[in-house]
């Protein structure tokens, strides 16, 4: 009997409940972040939600969120700041998106990232990106049709652009403090650009028409030295720097016929191998792709069902990725002069005493580093019919 006394007595002092409980009603449901410089201070937007907005009961007659900003010479500060203006505490718990603004970029983004990858509330899987030529206020502010929240617009775009496109990469919270971290890669965050009128595009009236006033479009990527944006990759240039990084789902690929005309090819795999290894003393990787694909649609005079029709296209598909890539390479090592590939991660992996002895140097080493390029395609499959369209009125 005693023993089963004790026994409740310990149960009751660790089963107490939660200490630090917050009720729903007192929390402000925040799914995304926007952070910008301004006059040495921090301007931190937080896109909430509006509970009545988004209930299922009664029509909805407002905007599913509201923004709520302070600021702060940290970014902690102007968090507490936002309980000036907001009713209940700023909640990050469910955030999908973080937007950073450019000119806060270009000074760096090691300081207000500090709070963000420290604090216990925040996640580690929503997307970072850049406001491209723009504000992160800017972009948090556009109202969004079919994703009517437009923290989820930004995610939900980004992660079906990333398996469907290969000109723009999904970067979560945790893989860019890795990056940043990282003595053999460097970062790099997607583009977002806000087009159109945005004074239009914050109010109800861009939801009122079939095109919107202002839309939110993903760009291309953006290339980081440390913690400071030093510049952008063209389109192609980012697809080569996904194609490298071994992080193309899916893509389609416009190619030249081997004549006239264009033909499209769907890309189903996409796998990059990348080996790192030092030669008489120089680092040198072996960037092995083997892709396999389908024939899109053909816009040329070709005949697809012959075998020699098909690898022709192989080969041209095979020429035209092998640019792609070395264009990106040697476009970053001589613009910016720095290791977006983690080509020195590899020669860490393959080879850690030379690692060692070329680290503290690695930019210079990057710069003159050789690219071995090898690229294998495979056409599976053709469709349901042999040549174009307009081919077979040309034979009738």
């Amino acid at each position: 009997m005693k023993k089963g006394i004790v026994i409740l007595l310990v149960l009751c002092i660790f089963l107490t409940g939660c200490w630090n409980r917050r009720e729903l009603n007192e929390l402000a449901i925040t799914l995304a972040i926007g952070i910008d410089k301004s006059d040495d201070e921090y301007l931190v937007s937080a896109q909430v939600v509006v509970p009545s907005e988004v209930s299922l009961a009664g029509g909805k007659v407002g905007s599913p969120v509201t923004l709520v900003q302070a600021r702060g010479e940290t970014v902690y500060e102007a968090f507490r700041k936002m309980t000036k203006s907001s009713p209940r505490k700023i909640y990050p718990g469910h955030l999908r998106m973080l937007v950073l603004g450019e000119s806060l970029a270009e000074e760096g983004i090691g300081d207000p990232l500090d709070l963000i990858s420290r604090d216990w509330e925040f996640r580690s899987d929503f997307f970072v990106v850049i406001a491209r030529d723009s504000t992160a206020e800017e972009i948090l502010n556009i109202q969004t049709p079919i994703e009517t929240i437009p923290a989820n617009k930004l995610f939900n775009t980004l992660k079906i652009s990333e398996e469907n496109w290969s000109a723009t990469a999904g970067v979560r919270i945790d893989e860019l403090v890795v990056d940043l971290r990282s003595d053999g890669k460097e970062a790099v965050l997607t583009g977002i650009l806000a087009i159109g009128n945005k004074e239009i595009g914050s109010s109800k009236e861009n939801l009122e028409t079939i095109m919107p006033y202002a839309e939110l479009q993903y760009d291309d990527i953006a290339v980081f030295k440390k913690d400071k944006l030093v510049g952008w990759l063209t389109e192609n240039e980012s697809r080569g720097y996904n194609g490298i990084r071994n992080e193309v789902k899916s893509t389609v690929a416009t190619i030249s016929c081997p004549k006239e005309g264009k033909a499209n090819l769907e890309v189903l795999r996409f796998k990059t191998k990348l080996k790192g290894k030092v030669k008489n003393g120089s680092p040198e990787v072996d960037i092995n792709m083997h892709i396999d694909a389908n024939v899109g649609e053909i816009e040329c005079p070709i005949d697809i069902s012959k075998p020699e029709s098909i690898k022709a296209l192989e080969k041209i598909y095979e020429k035209e990725v092998e640019e792609t890539v070395r264009q990106s390479i040697t476009s970053v090592q001589k613009k910016f002069e720095t290791d977006i590939f983690g080509f020195g991660d590899a020669i860490h992996r393959s080879n850690p005493k030379e690692w060692k002895k070329l680290k503290h140097q690695w930019d210079e080493h990057f710069t003159n580093m050789k690219a071995n390029i090898k690229v294998d395609v495979k056409i599976l499959r053709t469709g349901t019919v042999n040549n174009s369209i307009t081919e077979k009125e040309k034979d009738n």
